[in-house]
């Protein structure tokens, strides 16, 4: 039991099931205020920011001593405010009960990235309540929600497939064991979480050591600032082949491998990139992998059903037939009579005007026949065992 004057102060989306917005849409709300006693209030302020922050620290000695340094950059997306109670330079009392103050904001419809949450940044969107009250410190709530940028993968850039080629001279110190070559091919860039990718590869193993090929989705984190870059990558899925013994050759045939739920692609901050790619690769015993890597991209907005890699430009619209049964009729008009068309003088001149003369008449009630032009050749000359072009022959 509280026996301070605030017995609650919370900030509550209208959004109870999730809390997800994307650009251009409304994010409305309330504060709740629980008073036991009457309260002078100097301003109540609702905010609404959405913000990327990166940071990391770089260690490096310099004689004796340790020289920290510090990266930081930071980016604003959007900034908002509203007064429940505007600070006019009197106190506002609030008698004791239930208050609940409205609050909405409307996101930008451009210039949005997708919250995401890293090692060295992050990207958040949230909205704060601060209650200024005399002589008391700030009282504040906060409640986050998650923007998402969308990714379509239904356009001809996410459709086009991916392939790529690799070969390598295995060596172990300085014995040539052979050559292995990788051959890998997907059918798209662009695919979402919880698909599955069809992997198609080639693996030619000419050395003289069984290989072992896989296949990883690699995420990699690109964090940037005052013109420095640091990644950190991390594998989010693995899939293992069956070993490629000496002298053999194996082919994968839309080997499935399929994406976990992970955060879309993030292309549109400056200081944070996430990034995705397909590694297939190699392990040969002994010696460095050979390995391929294909770009990938996750989106947000699914392939259409009647997306194909054939027509891609006409899959990166969707196919909504709704429209289409609104302007047509459910039965179609009959069409209207001739006499309602064309009045009785007007039929009686286009009757004279297609009388046809007595010659015409007859020439086309004979039957119809077809024309061939008769082409001649000259026939081939008379056979002779005199040449009549006799050669001059010399002994």
């Amino acid at each position: 039991m509280k026996f301070g004057k605030i017995q609650g102060f919370s900030l509550l989306l209208d959004r109870v099931d999730s809390s997800v917005y994307t650009r251009g849409e409304l994010v409305s709300g309330r504060v709740v205020l629980v008073l036991g006693g009457k309260l002078p209030v100097r301003s109540l302020k609702i905010c609404a920011k959405g913000t990327a922050e990166v940071h990391w620290l770089e260690s490096r000695s310099v004689g004796m001593n340790t020289v920290y340094c510090d990266y930081t950059a930071y980016e604003t997306y959007f900034r908002k405010r509203q007064h429940a109670i505007r600070d006019s330079g009197e106190l506002t009392v609030l008698q004791p009960g239930r208050h609940e103050f409205r609050f909405s904001f409307q996101l930008p419809e451009e210039n949005l990235v997708t919250s995401f949450e890293g090692k060295h940044g992050r990207v958040r969107y949230w909205v704060k309540a601060k209650l200024h009250r005399p002589w008391a410190t700030v009282k504040k709530s906060k409640r986050e929600f998650t923007v998402i940028e969308p990714i379509d993968i239904n356009t001809p850039s996410m459709l086009a497939s991916q392939a790529g080629t690799t070969e390598k001279i295995a060596r172990v110190w300085y014995r040539n064991l052979g050559q292995v070559s990788l051959t890998a091919k997907i059918e798209r860039k662009g695919y979402t979480p919880g698909e599955v990718i069809p992997i198609f590869a080639e693996i030619d193993n000419c050395c003289s050591r069984t290989v072992f090929p896989k296949a990883s989705i690699i995420q990699t984190q690109t964090f940037i600032a005052r013109g420095t870059r640091k990644q950190k990558k991390s594998v989010v899925a693995t899939l293992l082949g069956e070993p490629v013994t000496t002298r053999k050759r194996v082919s994968w045939h839309g080997r499935p491998l399929k994406i976990p739920p992970v955060s879309p692609s993030l292309l549109q901050c400056r200081i944070i990139r996430v990034e995705y790619t397909l590694k297939v690769y190699v392990q040969i015993p002994g010696t460095s992998k050979l390995s391929l890597e294909l770009p990938l991209v996750i989106g947000t907005i699914p392939l259409h059903p009647f997306g194909s890699r054939t027509s891609s430009i006409g899959s990166q619209y969707s196919c909504d037939m709704d429209w289409l049964r609104l302007t047509l009729p459910e039965r179609p008009e009959p069409p209207p009579d001739y006499c309602e068309v064309v009045s009785g003088e007007e039929g009686g001149r286009a009757a004279q005007d297609l009388q046809l003369s007595e010659e015409l008449v007859r020439a086309l009630e004979r039957p119809f026949l077809a024309y061939m032009q008769e082409f001649r050749y000259c026939p081939p000359p008379v056979y002779s065992e005199i040449d009549p072009h006799p050669r001059c022959m010399t002994s």
